[in-house]
């Protein structure tokens, strides 16, 4: 049962981080400027390409809780991190920073859902806090970048003139409605879908009584 459960949870997984890819791909087509663009690219590889990669590699395994809630929480702390103004200025600078960036990121998170996927039957109640955890600090980030009054990056593309801020102000908060969006659905999908493999094997400890008549 335990080797076979990625398999189980694949191809519902697979449908929804397709639904999920194709929204991320539709609201990044009306991107403002470079930091929505750099945000549907990290969500497509954290929440979409990363736990899809991880479920393929999944099976086998036994992974104690407390490794997933050091993964959940290093992958958390890189995200804040590269999100950070001084560190976003230097990444948006320089493409070579930028992909080591976001293949950090990858790394992050496929550890984390990778990790989370290992968990044994009798643990595998520990992913729906980690799930709940992770969606809401990631959705706080989204809700900083969307509803803050002033810029809190300085983009190359308008830097340095007055009259770009308002482009500048849109870009940032499609960047954070991107988060918003996309990230916690991801959590909510999988936290959804392990609660029902904890279930399942619980209502299946008393089948029904057979009609012997």
């Amino acid at each position: 049962m335990e080797r076979r459960m990625p398999n189980s949870i694949l191809a519902p997984v697979a449908s929804a981080l397709a639904v999920l890819a194709g929204l991320v791909l539709v609201m990044a087509s009306f991107s403002f400027g470079p930091l929505s663009a750099h945000m549907a690219l990290h969500i497509a590889l954290m929440n979409v390409a990363a736990p899809l990669l991880a479920a393929l590699l999944a099976p086998g395994g036994d992974v104690r809780p407390g490794r997933l809630w050091l993964l959940a929480a290093l992958q958390i702390i890189a995200l804040w991190a590269v999100h950070a103004p001084p560190v976003q200025r230097y990444l948006m600078a320089s493409a070579s920073l930028n992909v080591l960036a976001q293949v950090g990121l990858f790394l992050a998170a496929f550890c984390f859902w990778r990790a989370l996927l290992r968990l044994a039957p009798n643990r595998r109640w520990h992913a729906i806090p980690v799930l709940a955890l992770s969606g809401k600090l990631f959705c706080l980030l989204g809700v900083l970048l969307t509803f803050a009054p002033r810029l809190l990056f300085a983009m190359p593309s308008h830097a340095d003139a007055s009259h770009d801020l308002p482009a500048g102000l849109a870009d940032q908060q499609l960047a954070g409605l991107l988060m918003i969006t996309a990230c916690p659905l991801s959590y909510l999908i999988a936290g959804v879908i392990m609660a029902a493999q904890i279930i399942r094997p619980a209502g299946a400890l008393h089948p029904k009584p057979r009609d012997v008549r």
